[in-house]
């Protein structure tokens, strides 16, 4: 154990097969394997040319795919290119051509399961033209958000999939104007036009809400993400008209909209189904609230009803299975893609909003009448 004048200070062995203390990893230098090259150094086409013996222009007709080259000449600039691992550098293309044959994805959280097959139908959209997808996470921050937009517009890609943390995008209207496609998905731009692909998220929350009503419920509750948020404002919305078409009064004590962490989403869920009138019924704004009150749920000795924005892994497995309002991510990421690449084609010119439905998949929790 090391004392408070003790110090630790790692290093590695010079020589071949000394450790750096008794018990650590032996440190073996791989000169062989390097062959002189440090890192960073990447084998240039001068390289190839030189290792081939023929000239650049032959090198480049060879990685560029153009005719004019012997099967024996193309055949040793291929050898020389897999020998010095050679790769063509693309920025040169990008000059000649304008295009990069890249894409961005800007997601809010890339750890959220909303948006793993969303960003997979994007990346599927993209590897069929011959795209590669750039993805980064804006962390629900505006500032984020824009910095790494601009970031990907810097690096030249050909086109933008924006889900928005922020409400203001004019910042990328220089980068629109000089040609860059962009498409947001989820949520609308903020403060330009711009294409939108979105889930019918006011028409799914008021199916949600409607359903619990239809099996008996006057008291529902429903616990959701950030006001400012467009999604969950819309579910907010579809989840008041519910009650206003079932001639409920909506109590101020019924509704909940803050960040989604746990700590808030129970407290939230808590209040909800404590006092003298508790609701007998929770409609939750997204899956990552789901998850929290499923939790709650789980300890409350009452059995109260249960309706989720967004699908959930395992929810058919709970006992009772958990009721959803679920969103095609997919076909979000998808629509949103084609949209892209129809815009790089020069097929569309006047930006559109595109809905898609919701579905209600009925498991069991959302049927469950009033325990009152």
């Amino acid at each position: 154990m090391l004392d408070a004048t003790s110090s630790y200070r790692p290093w590695i062995a010079a020589s071949r097969g000394r450790r750096d203390d008794r018990t650590g990893p032996r440190i073996v230098p791989e000169t062989a394997r390097l062959s002189g090259n440090r890192y960073g150094n990447r084998p240039t086409m001068k390289d190839v040319a030189a290792r081939a013996g023929v000239g650049l222009k032959t090198v480049s007709r060879v990685v560029n795919g153009e005719p004019g080259v012997t099967p024996e000449t193309e055949r040793r600039v291929q050898e020389a290119i897999e020998a010095l691992g050679f790769r063509r550098n693309d920025s040169a293309r990008v000059l000649r051509k304008g295009r990069t044959a890249s894409i961005g994805l800007v997601l809010e959280d890339l750890a959220d399961p909303f948006y793993g097959p969303l960003s997979r139908a994007v990346e599927e959209v993209a590897r069929a033209h011959g795209a590669l997808l750039i993805n980064g996470s804006s962390a629900e921050d505006p500032d984020r958000e824009q910095e790494l937009a601009l970031a990907l517009c810097a690096r030249r890609v050909d086109g933008l999939v924006v889900i928005p943390a922020g409400d203001d995008h004019r910042y990328l209207e220089p980068e629109i104007k000089a040609g860059v496609a962009t498409v947001f998905v989820d949520r609308p731009a903020g403060k330009i036009d711009a294409d939108c692909v979105l889930s019918d998220n006011y028409g799914g929350a008021r199916d949600g809400v409607a359903h619990l009503v239809a099996h008996g419920h006057r008291r529902i509750g429903f616990i959701g993400d950030m006001p400012r948020i467009h999604t969950a404002a819309e579910r907010l919305r579809g989840y008041r008209a519910a009650l206003e078409d079932a001639g409920i009064p909506v109590a101020d004590a019924w509704m909940s909209l803050g960040v989604t962490t746990p700590e808030r989403v129970r407290r939230a869920a808590e209040e909800m189904l404590s006092g003298p009138e508790p609701v007998t019924a929770i409609f939750t704004g997204n899956n990552r609230v789901t998850v929290t009150v499923i939790r709650v749920l789980a300890e409350h000795a009452r059995r109260v009803a249960l309706v989720g924005f967004d699908d959930i892994e395992l929810a058919d497995l709970l006992q009772p299975g958990v009721t959803v309002v679920a969103q095609d991510a997919a076909a979000l990421g998808r629509t949103a893609a084609e949209r892209l690449f129809r815009q790089l084609d020069g097929s569309l010119v006047v930006p559109e909003r595109i809905e898609l439905p919701t579905r209600l998949i009925r498991r069991g929790s959302g049927e469950l009448p009033p325990a009152d």
